[in-house]
């Protein structure tokens, strides 16, 4: 279903913080990992633990958006935060997120992506990937030593940069284009995005 959601995962390094849609993809909104009340995760914990109620870490929201934005469903281990904002509170992930309706296109390497939308309306880019997240995407006639490694990911903004309010969009889906984030895989660009009615030019005054 679409509409705002709200996770928040405690158990500190040992528990995964996921995110899903069941219809459309994942737009992040807002996210926090830190502690901002004395209520949320603190079965267990002493005092001194959950006192400071004013911890938060400064990038978290740029972390969860990139890793997750555009994707159906998202799992981060607390590990991803790497800084410790307040050492010695116990911290917690919480990500405020939408579900939207939103239009696939998966381009094997040395292809061209097309983006196009219909007459009046222009690209809107939700998250981008370019790399392996499987083995039976983009696989025919490759051998298997180049399908092993499915844990390969550029979180690219170059195709937003490229394609945001135009009306179509071609994009060289290869390793000049965005890096090679794994040597020896054959990737494949995944790109979630919407087409959104283009905004009336306002008349000269």
């Amino acid at each position: 279903m679409f509409g705002t959601k709200r996770v928040t995962t405690c158990g500190g390094v040992y528990n995964v913080h996921r995110l899903s849609c069941d219809t459309g993809v994942i737009v992040v909104k807002d996210a926090l990992y830190g502690c901002r009340d004395s209520d949320t995760c603190i079965k267990g914990r002493p005092h001194s633990q959950i006192s400071n109620t004013h911890c938060s870490l400064e990038d978290t929201l740029d972390i969860i958006k990139l890793s997750c934005d555009g994707k159906t469903e998202c799992e981060l281990n607390p590990r991803v935060f790497s800084k410790d904002p307040c050492y010695g509170t116990a911290k917690y992930p919480e990500t405020t997120y939408d579900c939207f309706p939103a239009i696939y296109c998966d381009t094997c390497e040395g292809s061209l992506a097309h983006l196009q939308c219909d007459e009046g309306k222009i690209v809107f880019i939700y998250g981008v990937n370019y790399g392996r997240h499987d083995r039976t995407t983009c696989y025919y006639n490759r051998p298997t030593s180049q399908l092993q490694r499915i844990d390969c990911s550029d979180h690219s903004r170059k195709v937003a940069n490229s394609c945001n309010g135009k009306n179509s969009c071609t994009i060289s889906t290869t390793n000049s284009e965005f890096g090679d984030p794994c040597v020896g895989t054959y990737k494949y660009l995944e790109v979630a995005y919407t087409c959104i009615l283009q905004p009336e030019q306002l008349p000269n005054n």
